[in-house]
């Protein structure tokens, strides 16, 4: 779809009666404000659900260190990953740390979601939940108003719920089951501290 980042956070800004913008990088409170947390809240939708613009697949590059203990190998993850969502056997056991996956397969192929820069891979429904996002973000700093942040928060919701609905129902009955399981197996991992990927 064709839009730009200076469009996302204008539509934020209008949601919260803040006056428009022409940059980002404008003298302007808005526009500092929203350069200040675009990129954040950006990634964290992003990181919200199993986006089928944002998905990915690699084989890892393997490190020469292997890790001090408890699994054999370890591999650099990419540059631009922001969630690794399994191995290419959903039976591979791993664990992200320090940026790297440590696992004990020879060789690691993983889907994962990228850092999305261009917009104009965004989907339409995943930018009206993005304009959601960061208009309460930005409630809070250029109106202090609790009310409006939680009714932001409440549209984004609303939103993200929508999107991530769509989004499943094109991503076929593989995928829709992986995003069910991860979503289960993380809020699980949560509140009682066992792994999501199988190994306590």
């Amino acid at each position: 779809m064709a839009t730009s980042v200076v469009q996302i956070v204008n539509n934020a800004l209008i949601k919260i009666g803040a006056s428009a913008i022409l940059t980002l990088t404008e003298n302007s409170e808005s526009a500092r404000a929203a350069n200040l947390i675009y990129e954040q809240v950006r990634d964290a939708c992003i990181r919200d659900h199993l986006w089928n613009f944002a998905t990915r697949r690699v084989e890892l590059a393997q490190n020469s260190t292997p890790p001090a203990f408890e699994f054999s190998y370890q591999y650099n993850l990419p540059s631009d990953c922001l969630r690794v969502l399994r191995m290419e056997d959903m039976g591979m056991y791993y664990k992200i740390e320090g940026g790297k996956l440590l696992t004990d397969e020879g060789t690691a192929k993983i889907l994962y979601l990228s850092r999305v820069e261009d917009v104009n891979l965004f989907d339409s429904l995943f930018v009206e939940a993005l304009s959601a996002r960061i208009a309460a973000e930005l409630s809070v700093t250029l109106s202090e108003s609790n009310t409006l942040y939680s009714n932001m928060m409440e549209m984004y919701r609303l939103k993200i719920a929508d999107a991530r609905s769509m989004d499943a129902q094109e991503s076929g009955y593989h995928e829709i089951i992986a995003d069910t399981w991860l979503d289960s197996r993380i809020n699980y991992a949560g509140s009682s501290g066992v792994s999501v990927n199988g190994r306590p």
